[in-house]
Order: C-alpha cells, then sequence, then structure tokens
C-alpha cells in the first residue's frame, strides 16, 4: 500500500485509467454484441473510481503544494480516456509529486483555520 500522498494519486490514476478502458471495453461490448450487463457493472465501477480520483486529487493537491491550474489540470484529466495516467506521468516528471517544504500553510489548513474562527 502506497504510504505517500504522490503514492495514493498515481495508484488511483492509473485506477481510472484503467477503469475507463474498461468502460469502454463494456460499451464496445454492449453496442456491437448486444451485451449491455458490462457497461452496467463497469459504469457503476468507474463511477466510484472516477470519484476516488477527484476526491484524491482535492486532498493531495494541498499538501504537494500544486498551483490552482495544475489541480485544474488534474481534474480535467479525468474527463478523456487514459488522461489521468498522463497527468501522472507530466507532474511526476515536473517534480509536482515531490513533498515540499514551505513558510505558509497548506491550502487545508488555512479553511481549518477559517472554519475555526467562524465558530
Amino acid at each position: 500500500m502506497p504510504t505517500t500522498h504522490a503514492g495514493w494519486f498515481r495508484v488511483v490514476a492509473i485506477a481510472e485509467a484503467i477503469s475507463w478502458a474498461g468502460l469502454l471495453l463494456a460499451m464496445a461490448a454492449k453496442y456491437g454484441l448486444g451485451q449491455p450487463l458490462g457497461v452496467t457493472v463497469m459504469g457503476w465501477i468507474h463511477g466510484l473510481v472516477f470519484t476516488a480520483y477527484v476526491v484524491t486529487c482535492l486532498v493531495v493537491f494541498s499538501p504537494l503544494r500544486w498551483r490552482f491550474r495544475v489541480l485544474v489540470l488534474a481534474l480535467v484529466s479525468s474527463v478523456p480516456p487514459l488522461a489521468s495516467v498522463w497527468f501522472e506521468w507530466w507532474a511526476r516528471r515536473r517534480g509536482l509529486l515531490d513533498l515540499r517544504e514551505a513558510d505558509e500553510p497548506t491550502f487545508w489548513a488555512k479553511v481549518g483555520y477559517a472554519l475555526k474562527t467562524l465558530n
């Protein structure tokens, strides 16, 4: 099991791409062979993994110190088939999956502080 933010992101990104490919194969079976059950099963699985990918992006962008446009690119890459793997490769090559130290608090720390202040 992964122990880092980057490791979890990579696992979920690959799973999202695999579920996309499975859904595409199930759609080919449905419309080419008249077998609709695959789309029902793979559609549910892909929906679950897609949601996990979006949540993972929202969780890891703060500790990994991604800029907002990198987060948007990560989220947009979940739409085209297999693009989440391309994004993971691109982010790894640019060092965006390395944990970086910074003086300012993370985004989620700022949100937590704002929520505590409001209460």
